[in-house]
């Protein structure tokens, strides 16, 4: 850290108090305005003080919370086997000490930007937060289910820590749970509130669960594994409308979902986890492009060729190596968020580094741990794995007879064996990757 940055973290320090960032009142122009305190957004900042950048940086996020990482939001915080300090991503000190000023609670409503890069950022509040150059690090927002009775207390959507804090609080007085969606998050949160003594019911829209990033044999493993835990797994099954408690005192709380068969289940706790939408909004206020998020280019530029837009709400050229040129994707995974921000720190120092890796994901999901290498998009091929007797599930994709992805439960040898043949560029053969007591490490080929 140079001395100049030093100093002026030592005064940032002094601005401290009462165990939060320091927010200055004058809107002094910032090097870099960061909106969106999120795992991108604090990557970006860590990212640029190790490559040298020295000019002062502003976090920003519209929660009153310092960033936190969300994955245990649906499983270990939900289940109170940890608490919700292990999940803070940097001390006070840590933003102090590396001249990065953390403002919590300001939600940014219009932006006026330069041809430059530069600008001011317009709060809710009436705080304005003048900048050199941009960053949007504002992910995405849960989806709502607009269906009569969406605002009864009790419908709740899990997607930050409010949500998370809101959920726990109804837990204790809850018997009956329904949770709409059985993607991660509605599987995660069905898992961890069975283990707390409730009786769950998943309802799933879609034929199987999973639908958008497993394949048919994984999504059929999981149905069947979840069934034999006791949950009660529903496909092809969608709410017609929640419907409310009559009692007096409860009037407005929801009470059940009524399904489109006229079904009625009760529900003290409707939990929606149907996707999110990417946060394109400043992005379209700016003019910059959107299409289902903000387009960027290799080096996370968007179309302004200043602004840098990273992670979850972002559309990116396909980071696999050989993918078709043209071919964009938009990531929502912790390794997207922080090898994104890498890539985009690099554009702010004025360095260009393509984004190109290996996509990969993770769900834990009571006793099942799922690990993901690879996108599984366009496929011609399987080749299932099985262990019954040690618990062990790895399907591997081809296209053209190249291992493309895998999906692997509770076989984390067989998910680092795919994730580094990736990496390398190299294969695993079909035929031999089908014995499932062979180590893939041990077939792996150059291509």
């Amino acid at each position: 850290m140079g001395a100049h940055v030093a100093a002026a973290a030592r005064t940032a320090a002094a601005q401290t108090a009462a165990g939060a960032a320091a927010q200055p009142d004058s809107p002094t122009r910032t090097g870099l305005l960061i909106i969106g305190a999120s795992q991108s957004g604090v990557q970006l900042a860590v990212s640029l003080r190790a490559l040298g950048f020295d000019e002062h940086i502003t976090l920003l996020g519209d929660e009153d919370h310092r960033p936190y990482q969300r994955p245990a939001l649906s499983k270990e915080f939900l289940q109170g086997t940890v608490e919700s300090e292990s999940l803070i991503f940097r001390s006070n000190d840590y933003w102090a000490d590396h001249n990065v000023a953390l403002v919590k609670g300001e939600y940014i409503v219009k932006i006026d930007k330069e041809a430059d890069g530069s600008g001011v950022a317009h709060a809710s509040s009436g705080r304005q937060f003048p900048f050199k150059r941009l960053a949007l690090t504002v992910g995405a927002r849960a989806r709502k289910l607009e269906i009569d009775g969406g605002d009864l207390d009790g419908v709740l959507y899990l997607r930050n820590a409010d949500d998370a804090l809101a959920l726990k609080a109804r837990v204790g007085d809850a018997h009956d749970v329904v949770v709409i969606g059985g993607g991660f998050i509605g599987l995660e949160a069905a898992s961890s509130l069975q283990k707390m003594g409730k009786n769950v019911t998943v309802l799933e829209f879609g034929p199987r669960l999973v639908g958008r990033a497993v394949g048919e044999e994984t999504a059929d493993y999981f149905l069947q594994a979840h069934r034999a835990r006791g949950l009660d797994i529903r496909l092809n099954t969608s709410a017609k409308r929640f419907t409310a408690a009559g009692a007096a005192g409860n009037a407005g709380a929801v009470a059940g979902v009524e399904l489109q068969d006229g079904t009625v289940l009760p529900a003290q706790i409707v939990l929606v986890g149907i996707g999110v939408i990417p946060n394109t909004q400043l992005a379209e206020q700016l003019g910059l492009a959107v299409d289902n998020g903000i387009v960027v280019d290799r080096f996370a530029l968007a179309s302004d060729g200043t602004t840098v837009a990273i992670g979850d709400c972002a559309n990116m050229p396909n980071p696999v190596p050989g993918s078709e040129p043209g071919e964009r994707i938009r990531l929502e995974s912790v390794n997207n968020a922080i090898e994104h921000a890498k890539v985009a720190a690099y554009s702010l120092t004025d360095r260009r580094e393509e984004y190109a890796g290996i996509p990969w994901f993770w769900s834990n999901q009571a006793d099942l741990k799922l690990q993901i290498a690879g996108l599984c998009n366009g496929y011609d091929r399987t080749v299932l794995r099985r262990d019954e007797e040690r618990g062990k599930f790895s399907v591997l994709y081809y296209r053209q007879g190249q291992v493309i992805a895998a999906d692997c439960v509770n076989a984390p040898l067989d998910f680092m064996a795919v994730k580094n043949a990736l990496a390398k560029g190299q294969n695993i053969p079909a035929d031999a990757a089908a014995d499932p007591a062979t180590p893939l490490k041990t077939i792996t080929t150059d291509s």
